[in-house]
């Protein structure tokens, strides 16, 4: 079998061809400006609860795709308290939440800044807030190999191995010298933003320098990376693009950390970073549209419809399941079915529910688009 790609000769310096991605390259910049003319469009408070919901997703299927589950809740309170928005701070319990939180709010703050080591302890001391028996916030320091391994006892197959503890930091010091100098402004640029991005993830998980927490926190190095190229942070959970499909992930990271050849790990990290993206401006449109739709119409809601409106709009831009019904209006609003009746042909009537189907069978659908 090949070795590892930091046991290779030509490491780390990566190789790789743009020609199947070259389209797709373009299609995030205009990504980009989409999902900009679309923040424009809302208010600050719509803008801001778009950054909480985005960061939540973050942080949220960051953890998953390590095995960790953290209550929404959690993640959302500590979420808006290091964002200052919860006076006085909301107790959360759950200390991953909290040191999540803090980590992802350090990232966007922090995106211009140049990527240290004092930064690395900072950010890896947050993630592993309340963690127990694991070095935190240095280098990893033991003896024994770290692997990623999977089978039972016995049976068990080696996926990766990375350098010895003793390199670490050698390794690191010249990750971090790659990193900035990579920079948009820095002394050799990777002009293409998602490029450095995806070799930026791949380098420092094949380092692998922490303990715990390297995937959650190279997660957050290529949006960093992704940062300083609209001079802003970006609106996205990578992770989120990730979780939809975890074994491809895991599959294309493992068979990228035997080569230093890396074009197939380049296309599968770019049409993620688009799937990621594209999830994004879908939220931030349908958040558009929702303030639109109650700028036109929440006058013309009595306080059941408004109700029910608004539950169906939590759903976000998937929709409500099987759409409305007469049952459902009524477990919401706990009126009676004539009433539910009455209300729901009101909200047909005045153009605000698209009904589908006949009797027992009708479905109504919220009508977001408003002229």
């Amino acid at each position: 079998m090949k070795p590892f790609n930091w046991q290779q000769n030509d490491w780390p310096n990566f190789t790789y061809s743009l020609k199947k991605v070259e389209n797709l390259l373009f299609d995030y910049m205009s990504g980009v400006g989409q999902l900009d003319g679309y923040l424009q469009g809302l208010d600050r408070q719509e803008q801001l609860e778009a950054l909480i919901q985005t960061m939540v997703a973050e942080a949220i299927k960051s953890s998953e795709i390590e095995g960790e589950y953290i209550e929404r809740q959690d993640v959302k309170s500590s979420v808006r308290n290091n964002l200052g928005l919860n006076i006085p701070k909301d107790v959360v319990i759950d200390q991953r939440a909290t040191g999540m939180a803090a980590l992802l709010n350090d990232v966007r703050e922090t995106f211009l800044e140049p990527l240290t080591q004092e930064k690395l302890f900072y950010w890896h001391s947050s993630l592993m807030m309340g963690a127990k028996d694991v070095l935190v916030g240095t280098w990893r320091t033991h003896e024994e190999p770290m692997q990623v391994i999977s089978g039972a006892l016995g049976k068990q197959k080696v996926h990766f191995e990375a350098p010895p503890s003793d390199n670490v930091p050698d390794e690191m010091k010249q990750f971090l010298q790659w990193f900035n100098e990579s920079s948009p402004s820095g002394k050799h640029p990777i002009r293409k933003p998602i490029i450095r991005s995806a070799i930026a993830h791949l380098y420092f998980e094949s380092i692998h320098p922490f303990e715990d927490g390297n995937g959650r926190l190279g997660r957050c190095i290529s949006e960093k990376a992704l940062s300083q190229y609209v001079n802003r942070p970006i609106l996205m959970s990578l992770s989120r693009g990730i979780d939809a499909d975890k074994k491809s992930y895991y599959r294309h990271l493992e068979k990228a950390q035997r080569s230093n050849e890396i074009t197939e790990w380049i296309c599968y990290f770019v049409k993620t970073v688009l799937f990621a993206q594209e999830q994004t401006t879908q939220e931030v449109a349908f958040t558009l549209k929702k303030a639109r739709f109650f700028d036109h119409y929440k006058e013309q809601l009595n306080e059941r419809q408004l109700r029910a409106v608004q539950r169906m709009l939590e759903e976000g831009p998937q929709g409500f399941e099987g759409g409305m019904n007469a049952r459902k209006y009524i477990g919401i609003t706990k009126t009676s079915k004539a009433t539910a009746t009455r209300d729901l042909q009101d909200l047909v009537g005045k153009g605000i529910f698209i009904s589908t189907g006949g009797g027992r069978s009708t479905r109504y659908e919220l009508a977001l688009e408003v002229e």
